[in-house]
């Protein structure tokens, strides 16, 4: 007696499922929506990515020349997300950068960088070597 009666609730689900849906609706489409469809694929990495390279001899954007940082790298938030004194540090040899190394890094500072860290003023590492 209870396999008729399940069978029965399911058609009676199905055609209410179906009663409800709008069968002259078209599916979705980025024009439909205002969305624009993905036309490339991201960076693996964007915060290892800077937008505005800059000549360590002209400065960055708001006229900073070549800075050398010395310290211990700490792990971030974030995976992949390295720290030395407040700063984030973008690129840079990884077998030198790792939480807990002591190190000294030369670059400059980019704080309009965009990265997928929450923490750190963005730092572009040049060069980095253990202390």
């Amino acid at each position: 007696m209870k396999t008729p009666r399940a069978v029965l609730v399911a058609l009676v689900a199905g055609l209410v499922l179906s009663a409800c849906a709008d069968s002259g609706a078209a599916p979705a489409s980025p024009e439909s929506t205002g969305a624009a469809p993905v036309t490339s694929q991201p960076s693996p990495d964007p915060s290892l990515t800077p937008t505005d390279p800059v000549s360590p001899t002209k400065g960055g954007p708001s006229g900073a020349g070549t800075t050398t940082l010395t310290g211990t790298v700490q792990a971030g938030v974030e995976p992949n997300c390295l720290l030395l004194d407040g700063n984030l540090l973008v690129g840079g040899p990884r077998d030198v950068l790792k939480p807990g190394a002591r190190v000294a890094v030369t670059g400059h500072s980019q704080p309009d960088l965009m990265t997928t860290c929450q923490q750190g003023t963005p730092f572009v590492v040049d060069t980095a070597k253990p202390a």
